[in-house]
């Protein structure tokens, strides 16, 4: 297969996917190394973000997803005609430290909160924004809580090492 060809097949995959697909799965699709895979995916994304259309090729949540311009989010939501369900300050706020402080129990997120958190974790958990990540070795064995693929992809992060640091933000909004 010629080397068009194989980033055709890679852009229709991805194209066709709806969700990010990592380098081992297209790996496993194609049968192309991961390094050539690699170098023709970065190829797309220069193209698409050169030709600056309505579409994007991102690497977003350990994988890689074809995404509208956001530039043209407001007419993307006209045809939606409906409006995602927004996430609350209860919700941001407990989002926001099972970032920072993953992996962490519920009675450590309480702890800094100063709040029951129950109904936000199972919000948040019903969205897929957090995840169960395994038991803390102590007595009782609570349940471990960390971010999922979701709240990568929903927040447009590659990884969490994209999340702005203390330094990052305005003391203004904090």
């Amino acid at each position: 297969m010629e080397k068009e060809q194989k980033r055709a097949l890679l852009e229709s995959i991805l194209f066709i996917s709806g969700a990010p697909v990592n380098l081992k799965d297209l790996q496993k699709i194609t049968e192309f190394s991961t390094g050539e895979i690699s170098f023709l995916i970065n190829e797309l994304i220069s193209e698409y973000r050169n030709r600056k259309g309505g579409i994007f090729l991102v690497e977003v949540a350990e994988g890689y997803q074809m995404v509208s311009n956001p530039e043209y989010s407001h007419w993307i939501k006209k045809l939606k005609a409906t409006t995602p369900q927004k996430l609350s300050i209860a919700a941001l706020e407990t989002l926001s430290i099972v970032a920072y402080r993953q992996p962490i129990t519920k009675a450590e997120l309480e702890q800094l909160r100063g709040v029951n958190s129950d109904g936000v974790i199972k919000s948040l958990l019903e969205r897929r924004f957090i995840r169960i990540v395994g038991k803390k070795e102590v007595p009782g064995r609570p349940l471990i809580y960390g971010t999922s693929r979701e709240f990568l992809q929903h927040f447009g992060l590659k990884d969490l090492s994209e999340l702005p640091t203390m330094r990052d933000l305005n003391p203004d909004e904090l």
